[in-house]
């Protein structure tokens, strides 16, 4: 049974990060929609698919809880305002053909997080994750230097997803179509003026583009909040290693697509910079993989003296 959830758990983990990745098509599809309306709309119609799947999965129960935690609430207000820009900036290089630069951000998105925790958690870091950031840290340089300026969008993207997992690991443990909800449901008024905004501007294209369009936008409740339950699904059920490695699977199509559909060029200075990041990505994963081993080795020592002990075992993921 267990190496049946572990099988269900990569299958999760792969379907997530391919939605993930595909996620450039949908916002080209989303056109001529501005990217402030996008993100607006995708906050509106997310929430409406939670509250619907909030009482089919029984957890109103605990939205009412962390409702009643004004601490929890607080955090994820904040944790709210880092997703909208985080969202934003993505529709923005997506829809501007920059789709190889938010590859760049989802790349090294994992080596800032685990440097945020270093900064603001005391977090230490082994060798391995040392070298990986100091090549990915190179990386940004030689882009800098060679394509002649920084990459603004890759590095939003990294940064507002890191700031933004930090902040969800203050917020504890909630589970994450609560989680999406509440998010949602506290940027609403900003949505909402932004609709507005473009309402009585007259640039607002949700109703004025045919129903195709409509319902284009419409599904983006749908594929922001399946990816997150897949990504729930498959943290509960495999390894932080396992899901460390398959992370690269959105990234890695997204720099695909950025090659090979939206054709963007991409320079020697480029090409230099993501051959460094993805040795930086390699480093990552070898020493996650390093790590999982030693903890397999420790759990029969461990058991020996108290079958209650965890020590080793690596933390698990919490779905953002």
């Amino acid at each position: 049974m267990a190496k049946n959830e572990q099988v269900a758990g990569g299958f999760y983990a792969f379907f997530c990060y391919l939605f993930w990745g595909l996620f450039p098509l949908y916002f080209l599809l989303a056109a001529p929609a501005a990217p402030l309306e996008i993100v607006a709309g995708r906050v509106l119609f997310s929430l409406l698919f939670c509250l619907v799947l909030l009482p089919f999965t029984r957890q109103v129960k605990s939205l009412v809880t962390v409702l009643g935690n004004l601490g929890q609430v607080g955090l994820l207000l904040v944790a709210s305002l880092l997703i909208f820009g985080n969202w934003l900036l993505y529709v923005i290089a997506t829809t501007s053909n920059n789709v190889m630069e938010a590859s760049l951000g989802y790349y090294i998105n994992p080596i800032v997080s685990v440097a945020l925790g270093v900064v603001f958690l005391g977090e230490r870091l082994r060798p391995l994750q040392w070298a990986g950031i100091g090549i990915a840290v190179l990386a940004v340089l030689v882009m800098m230097v060679f394509y002649g300026s920084v990459p603004w969008l890759g590095l939003g993207l990294a940064f507002t997803f890191g700031f933004y997992g930090l902040v969800k690991k203050r917020v504890g443990a909630v589970p994450a179509l609560v989680s999406l909800t509440l998010e949602t449901l506290l940027l609403t008024p900003l949505a909402a003026v932004l609709m507005w905004y473009f309402a009585r501007s007259g640039q607002l294209t949700l109703l004025a583009e045919g129903p195709a369009h409509f319902w284009i936008l419409a599904a983006s409740g749908v594929i922001t909040a399946v990816p997150l339950l897949l990504f729930a699904g498959a943290a509960a059920r495999i390894p932080l290693s396992v899901l460390g490695m398959v992370q690269y699977v959105g990234p890695t199509l997204q720099f695909l697509l950025a090659l090979f559909v939206t054709q963007e060029h991409l320079s020697a200075g480029r090409w230099a910079g993501f051959v460094l990041i993805w040795v930086a990505a390699a480093f990552f994963i070898t020493d996650s993989l390093m790590a999982q081993r030693r903890a397999r080795a420790q759990q029969p020592s461990a058991q020996l003296i108290s079958p209650d002990t965890n020590t080793g075992m690596l933390p698990q993921v919490k779905a953002n």
